[in-house]
C-alpha cells in the first residue's frame, strides 16, 4: 500500500520577481536572494476536494494536506495536533467582538509547531540530515521536538537572554543548543556561515519555503472555525511575519477554490513592539522594504527582530489588506497580559498580549471601530514565560483570617 498522499504543489515562485523554481529538490531563498511561495492546482483541488469533508477530519493542521507540500506520510511527524480555540474576551468586550485564538495549545507550547512540523517534513523529504536555526525561544523547541523524533540531527542559536525554559526545553528534546552573545539577526548570520561550509542546512525563518506553508494553516482552520466568514480584523504579533504571510496567502488560495469570498478578506494589521519596530517604520514612512533596527529591545522576546527577510511580504499584505502596522511599548504589553488574565482567565503570551495593547491603542486612535469583530494572535502559552512575584505569607500556627 503506498503512503503517498495525492499531492498538488506544482511548483516555486520567488516572493519578489515571481520566477518560478522547480519542486521537489531543496531550496533555500530564491535566486533574487528573496523567500519562496508554494503554488498549487487550485483547479484541480477545487474539482477534487470537498471543504466540508476535509475540515471535518481529524490531525489538527495536518489535515489540509492538499494544500501542503508534503508527498509521503512516512515523513509526517505528528505530536497530538489540534485545532485552536477561539475563546472571545466577553468580560472585556461584550456581544463577542474581540477573539483570541488561543495557539499555546499546539504542541511545544506556540504557533511555531505549524511552520516547523512543516519544515521538517519537507526537510525529511528532500533527503537533509541536519537542521539548524536561530531563536528567541519558541522556534528552536518546535524544531528539536519535530526534528529529533523524525531523526534528524538539530543545532540551535539563541540570544543569551532567551528565557530559560525555551533553551532548557529544546536541549532536554535533543538539540544542540548554543547561547550566543548577540540578537537573532546575529546567531542567523553565524547560522547561514555554518550552513555556507556544509555544516547543516540553514532553516532561519523564510530561508526555506515551506515554514510558511504551515503557519498559513492557521487561516484556514480560523477560516473553517468562523463558518468560512473571516472577522473583520487580524492582530498578528509580527517578527518575521512568516504567521501574516502565511495566513494572506491562504485566504487568497480559498478564495481561488472558491470557498471564500473575495470580499470578506480582513484588515491585517502587523504588531510590534516599540523597541523593535522595523514594520511599523517602514509602514509609517510609505516604504516596502524596512531597514534594520537599532539597539532592538523588548521583553517580548519573539518579536524582537530587528531585519525580518520577508519585510516587503509582510508590507504587501498589510497593505493590500487596507491594514495597518503598530507598535506598543512593554508597559502596555504588560498591562494588556495582565489584563487578560484577572479578567478573563487565560495567561497570554507577551507577544499574544502585545496584540491585545495595540487592539486597545488602535481603538483608541480610531483604527478599529466597537462593532468590528476582532481576531488576535496568542502566540504561545502564557506559562512559559516569568510572571510576577506572588503569594503572601501565612503562619499557621497563628493564622488571621
Amino acid at each position: 500500500m503506498s503512503d503517498e498522499y495525492e499531492n498538488f504543489l506544482t511548483h516555486l515562485d520567488c516572493g519578489l520577481t515571481g520566477e518560478r523554481h522547480e519542486r521537489q529538490i531543496v531550496h533555500g531563498l530564491s535566486k533574487a536572494g528573496k523567500p519562496l511561495l508554494a503554488r498549487y492546482d487550485l483547479t484541480v483541488i477545487k474539482n477534487t476536494v470537498d471543504r466540508d469533508q476535509l475540515w471535518a477530519r481529524n490531525g489538527g493542521f495536518w489535515k489540509w494536506r492538499e494544500l501542503l507540500p508534503v508527498r509521503h506520510s512516512k515523513n509526517v511527524c505528528a505530536l497530538g495536533e489540534v485545532d485552536t480555540p477561539l475563546i472571545a474576551l466577553n468580560n472585556l468586550h461584550k456581544n463577542s467582538t474581540v477573539i483570541v485564538k488561543d495557539e499555546g495549545r499546539l504542541p511545544t507550547g506556540s504557533f511555531k509547531a505549524r511552520g516547523l512540523a512543516l519544515a521538517v517534513a519537507m526537510a525529511k523529504e528532500l533527503g537533509l540530515t541536519h537542521l539548524a536555526m536561530p531563536t528567541n525561544g519558541n522556534a528552536g523547541s518546535a524544531l528539536s521536538a519535530y526534528a529529533n523524533r523524525i531523526g534528524l540531527q538539530t543545532t540551535v542559536v539563541c540570544p543569551d537572554d532567551t528565557p530559560s525554559i525555551n533553551i532548557e526545553e529544546t536541549a532536554l528534546q535533543g538539540a544542540r543548543v548554543l547561547k550566543a552573545n548577540g540578537l537573532i539577526n546575529a546567531c542567523g548570520a553565524w547560522v547561514k556561515a555554518g550552513a555556507d561550509k556544509g555544516l547543516w542546512f540553514d532553516l532561519s525563518t523564510l530561508k526555506e519555503p515551506y515554514r510558511i506553508e504551515g503557519k498559513k494553516t492557521m487561516g484556514l482552520e480560523l477560516a473553517a472555525q468562523l463558518d468560512w466568514a473571516l472577522p473583520d480584523v487580524i492582530f498578528y504579533p509580527t517578527g518575521g511575519g512568516t504567521g501574516l504571510i502565511g495566513m494572506w496567502k491562504a485566504f487568497y488560495e480559498l478564495i481561488e477554490l472558491g470557498w471564500l469570498a473575495r470580499n470578506d478578506l480582513p484588515r491585517m494589521v502587523a504588531v510590534q513592539a516599540s523597541g523593535c519596530a522595523p514594520i511599523v517604520r517602514a509602514w509609517d514612512a510609505g516604504e516596502r522594504f524596512a531597514t534594520p533596527w537599532e539597539d532592538a529591545h523588548t521583553f517580548a522576546a519573539g518579536i524582537r527582530v530587528p531585519a525580518a527577510v520577508g519585510d516587503f511580504l509582510i508590507l504587501d499584505a498589510v497593505r493590500q489588506s487596507g491594514g495597518f502596522a503598530i507598535a506598543v511599548d512593554d508597559e502596555a504589553i504588560e498591562n494588556a497580559r495582565q489584563s487578560v488574565a484577572r479578567k478573563e482567565g487565560l495567561l497570554l503570551c507577551p507577544e499574544g498580549a502585545a496584540t491585545y495593547g495595540a487592539y486597545l491603542a488602535a481603538r483608541k486612535n480610531g483604527q478599529v471601530s466597537a462593532d468590528e469583530r476582532v481576531v488576535l494572535f496568542n502566540c504561545a502559552t502564557g506559562l512559559k514565560y516569568p510572571m510576577p512575584d506572588a503569594g503572601e505569607a501565612l503562619d499557621l500556627a497563628n493564622p488571621a483570617y
